[in-house]
């Protein structure tokens, strides 16, 4: 059984599964036109697979924001299983290509990268970052929502303070979602509001704290030490929290999102990356990206608009999503 096969297999297993493989398909329809039609463009017009068939494979690749390195370790490794398999046919390259992504996806890791870090017994703490206009106020509730659903007592703290009307946005969410939301004055001072948060979700024997955090300041420097003071607050007040940093990234802004995850990384240890809006763009090679070049795993991907598209991410889905048409096409 190829590749292909297993992964189509894996997706029919039962109808949770099914339902996950439905969401990718239709929420990555953009990425994939662009991604699944050009490689059968290139596919129909070599024959054989040569030099010139690579050159142009890494162009596709690039055009679609996989990242020019892992670009680069991708065609490379293609070319040694090329070798290895002794695959002469363009056609019989599809199998290997999927099979590659998944593959340089997960790297040295196993699939429990992909899932969040949160304590049994005791309470969580979630930090949530990332600049204005990503969709980071949006996340936090759906994420709320989410875990709210699985059984858990979830409090959210409003330490966007900077930015006019994001505590009124957290609270219209923490409305929709259930769930208490901690707030102060607009202006107030962002750990004092986190430190609250903590105090109420102790009290309200809350499995999970949220914190909203600025997407920004004056200038990054102010931002960047904003946030390490959060977190200093958390430190202190929870053992070994925050147990998630996650970093809110718009895949519509490509390669810009990879540079802000930079500057985010030298400030906070992010931990996983939620990448909001992925139904909206062409170019859904960030997510590779940004787990090959920076090593931080992508946790949760935007599929649409409703409370329950923010979905749980799969590398596996996510390839599935890419070549859905090809593997349709080969029933």
């Amino acid at each position: 059984m190829g590749f292909m096969d297993k992964l189509k297999n894996r997706f029919k297993q039962n109808e949770e599964a099914e339902e996950v493989s439905t969401k990718y398909k239709e929420g990555m329809k953009k990425s994939r036109q662009t991604f699944s039609g050009k490689i059968n463009d290139l596919i129909a017009r070599y024959r054989k697979v040569d030099e010139d068939f690579f050159e142009e494979l890494e162009e596709v690749l690039i055009s679609a924001d996989v990242g020019v390195t892992t670009v680069m370790d991708l065609v490379e490794e293609l070319k040694m299983e090329v070798k290895r398999q002794n695959i002469k046919d363009t056609k019989d390259i599809k199998e290997t290509i999927s099979e590659k992504l998944v593959e340089i996806y997960y790297g040295e890791d196993d699939e429990k990268i992909e899932g969040l870090k949160l304590e049994e017994k005791e309470l969580s703490v979630i930090l949530v970052v990332g600049v204005n206009g990503v969709g980071k106020t949006t996340s936090i509730g759906k994420l709320a929502n989410q875990l709210k659903l699985q059984g858990k007592k979830v409090v959210l703290a409003a330490g966007d303070t900077f930015r006019a009307g994001a505590i009124e946005q957290l609270e219209v969410w923490g409305e929709r979602a259930g769930v208490d939301v901690v707030k102060q004055g607009a202006g107030s001072d962002p750990a004092a509001v986190i430190f609250d948060g903590i105090k109420s979700a102790k009290a309200k024997n809350a499995d999970v704290l949220i914190c909203d955090t600025a997407g920004r300041l004056q200038n990054k420097v102010n931002l960047m030490n904003e946030l390490s003071k959060v977190k200093r607050v958390i430190e202190r007040e929870v053992p070994n929290a925050p147990h998630e940093v996650l970093l809110v990234l718009d895949a519509t802004t490509g390669q810009n999102a990879l540079n802000q995850a930079k500057t985010f990384s030298e400030s906070t240890n992010v931990s996983g990356i939620v990448l909001t809006k992925l139904d909206g763009t062409a170019k859904g090679g960030i997510v590779l990206a940004i787990r090959k070049e920076l090593n931080i795993p992508v946790k949760y991907v935007g599929l649409g608009e409703r409370i329950d598209d923010l979905q749980e991410f799969n590398a596996h889905a996510f390839v599935y999503g890419l070549f859905a048409d090809m593997l349709e096409e080969a029933e």
